[in-house]
C-alpha cells in the first residue's frame, strides 16, 4: 500500500515477508471408515460422497460438474476451472458408472421439463452465455447434480435451476459421521484426502496422484506421505 498506492518509500519494510500458515496434517479416514460412512448416506448424498472419494474431487467441483464432462467410455471426469483456474482429468470409478448413468437420466428428465416450462437457461461461466447464447439450453451443459427447485440468481435476478446445495450435503455428511461414531474431526474434504492417501498406500506413484488431484507443486501432494497407515513417516517401529 505504501509503495504502490501512496508512493512512499519505507526502507524498513523491505525485509518483511508474508506470514505463512503452519502446515497441518489432513484428516484421513481409513478404508473401513469410508465404507461405514458411505453406508450411512443414500440417494444423491451417497453418489456425491462416492464421487468425492472415488475421483478425488473437491466438494464444489462435484457440485459444478456438467453432464458433458462425464465420459463413461474412457472412465474419466473432467474438472473445469478447478482451484487455480486449471482444468484436469481424473478417474471415474467403474462402480459409479451405473448409478451415475441413472442420475444423468434424471437430469435429462428434469431438463426436458424445464424446457417445456421455458425456464431460463443454466448458468454458464466466463461470459460463455453471451458467446454461445443457446448452450445453456443444451443437455451437456446441465449440472450433473441439479437442485430440486428453481432459485433466483442473486447476481442477475434470473430465476433458473442451480446446482445441488453444498450446505445440504455438508449437513448430511455430518449426520452420517455422527451415526458411524467416527471420532475424527472429518469433513467432506476428508474424502479427497482419503482418496490420495489410499492411492499412495496401494503403491501408485506420487506424480500420478499429483495429477489426479490437480496440485501445481508435488510438495503439496507429499503431505499425504506423512499420513500413510504405516506409522510416523512410514517408518516401522522397532517394537514391531
Amino acid at each position: 500500500m505504501y509503495k504502490e498506492v501512496l508512493s512512499i518509500e519505507l526502507p524498513w519494510l523491505d525485509g518483511i515477508t508474508r506470514a505463512k500458515k503452519p502446515p497441518r496434517l489432513p484428516v484421513v479416514l481409513s478404508k473401513t471408515e469410508v465404507r461405514d460412512l458411505l453406508a450411512q448416506l443414500d440417494g444423491t448424498h451417497h453418489l456425491i460422497a462416492s464421487l468425492l472419494y472415488g475421483s478425488g474431487l473437491r466438494l464444489m467441483e462435484a457440485m459444478r460438474l456438467r453432464v458433458k464432462d462425464v465420459d463413461f467410455e474412457r472412465l474419466e471426469v473432467t474438472v473445469r476451472d478447478g482451484k487455480g483456474g486449471k482444468d484436469r482429468r481424473t478417474m471415474l470409478p467403474r462402480s459409479l458408472v451405473e448409478p451415475l448413468s441413472r442420475q444423468l437420466g434424471r437430469v435429462r428428465t428434469i431438463h426436458e421439463q424445464d424446457l417445456l416450462n421455458e425456464v431460463a437457461p443454466v448458468y454458464l461461466p466466463h461470459a460463455l452465455g453471451r458467446k454461445y447464447p443457446n448452450a445453456g439450453r443444451e443437455l451437456g451443459w446441465q449440472y450433473v447434480f441439479p437442485a430440486a427447485t428453481l432459485s433466483r440468481d442473486p447476481r442477475t435476478g434470473i430465476v433458473r435451476r442451480h446446482h445441488f446445495g453444498e450446505q445440504a450435503f455438508q449437513r448430511a455428511f455430518k449426520t452420517a459421521l455422527r451415526r458411524t461414531r467416527i471420532v475424527k474431526p472429518a469433513s467432506s474434504h476428508s474424502l479427497r484426502h482419503s482418496f490420495a492417501t489410499h492411492l499412495l498406500e496401494d503403491g501408485y506413484d506420487i506424480r500420478t496422484v499429483q495429477e489426479l488431484l490437480g496440485h501445481k507443486d508435488v510438495r503439496t501432494t507429499q503431505i499425504y506421505t506423512h499420513v500413510l497407515n504405516r506409522g510416523g513417516n512410514a517408518v516401522r517401529s522397532p517394537l514391531d
